[in-house]
């Protein structure tokens, strides 16, 4: 199996793709937090992926193949939407201690997705080193 082409490093791909939307949904909802009617954006992955993995299920592919097909097609499979709640009077959906928390949430989330990327690059250059 080629390492940098496996399913586990695709989704590791995407999961950095998703976290760097969520990111700068955060962000948007933070400078925005002043704005009038401004709803705050929420960025989904998991849902996207299922839905993913539901539409290929149908094709008529490999048992294998539908999950890759589902990891690549995922790329334009993260959605973002305006959160229904109202928090405050002039109708901003925006707390900022919320956004804040997952900012945080969202910079350990992406260090460790990062780890995983290295840990798996690692196990590569050692074994096209031969050790």
């Amino acid at each position: 199996m080629d390492l940098l082409a496996s399913n586990s490093q695709l989704l590791l791909e995407k999961s950095m793709g998703f976290l760097w939307t969520k990111q700068a949904a955060i962000l948007d909802n933070i400078s925005n937090s002043e704005t009038p009617n401004y709803k705050a954006k929420v960025v989904t992955f998991e849902e996207a992926i299922r839905d993913q993995l539901e539409q290929t299920l149908t094709k008529d592919l490999k048992p294998g193949r539908r999950t890759r097909a589902a990891l690549e097609e995922a790329e334009t499979a993260v959605t973002v939407f305006e959160a229904p709640e109202v928090t405050r009077t002039d109708d901003n959906g925006v707390s900022v201690t919320d956004q804040m928390v997952e900012l945080a949430r969202n910079a350990y989330q992406t260090q460790y997705v990062m780890q995983c990327i290295s840990g798996n690059l690692s196990l590569l250059r050692t074994a096209v080193r031969g050790q």
